[in-house]
């Protein structure tokens, strides 16, 4: 008996396969580019935020800019009412007739070479040899300074300018407890003379004291002549107009004095 032999059916084959897989890649590519879309949305929305944080501090910091200089302006107008031409005249008339009074007053000291009055636009420059004030080495006044520093303190007091009182020493070496070395010494020369002028009624905030030590001499350290010049007091008087001026700069002192028709001391 013979065996029929059983058919295998041929199997179909789909040619359609691809779509699947192209409709999965397109998918894919949708769900890439609306992350990429949604992630520059936010970026875009930071940024336009950080640009709007950023444009009003701008505007606040340049609003308090203006608000400054507007005070700065107000204060300038309000602490220098002098500083017009009149008063700086004003202020320059009194000063020549206060240099008058005190070389006047002065007269047989500065025919001794003892006492110097210089005046300049801006200020009076009294110079007075340590000789009559203090004894060597020492920053205690001599009791025949008193008399002298209280006239010179009656013509000052009632004027409103700035008195800054300058100490000066020669080169010759100190080395004291009280006085290490010659910057203490004209120290507490200035000072000891801003403690006189107080006591005899000028008002403390008029007055400074500096004490330049052995650094700015006027004469020639080598020789006895010129150690004899160079140990000082200077008190400089400055016009009002004038010490308003560089204190509104910055600095509490006048750093360089104009120059006088008449011969300056170098300092």
């Amino acid at each position: 008996m013979k065996r029929r032999r059983r058919r295998i059916p041929s199997e179909t084959v789909n040619h359609d396969r691809w779509l699947i897989s192209y409709a999965d890649f397109v998918t894919l590519l949708f769900a890439f580019f609306v992350v990429m879309y949604a992630i520059s949305a936010v970026n875009e929305n930071k940024y336009r935020a950080f640009s709007k944080s950023l444009e009003r501090a701008f505007i606040e910091k340049k609003r308090q800019v203006s608000q400054l200089e507007d005070a700065l302006s107000d204060s300038d107008n309000s602490a220098n009412p002098g500083n017009t031409d009149g008063n700086w005249a004003a202020d320059s008339r009194q000063l020549q007739y206060t240099s008058e009074q005190l070389s006047k007053m002065l007269e047989g000291l500065i025919s001794e070479n003892l006492v110097s009055v210089k005046k300049g636009k801006y200020w009076i420059e009294l110079q007075m040899n340590s000789e009559l004030l203090f004894l060597s080495g020492s920053a205690e006044l001599a009791k025949t300074s008193l008399p002298l520093l209280k006239k010179v303190a009656e013509v000052l007091k009632p004027l409103p300018n700035q008195i800054n009182v300058e100490g000066h020493t020669d080169n010759m070496p100190i080395d004291t407890l009280k006085f290490p070395s010659n910057w203490e010494l004209s120290s507490s020369r200035a000072t000891t003379v801003v403690r006189e002028f107080i006591n005899n009624g000028i008002a403390p905030p008029r007055l400074s004291a500096i004490g330049y030590g052995e650094f700015h001499p006027i004469a020639d350290n080598r020789i006895e002549e010129g150690r004899f010049k160079n140990r000082r007091v200077v008190l400089l008087i400055i016009t009002q107009g004038y010490a308003r001026h560089r204190l509104l700069e910055g600095t509490a002192q006048i750093t360089e004095k104009p120059i006088q028709d008449s011969a300056l001391p170098s300092h």
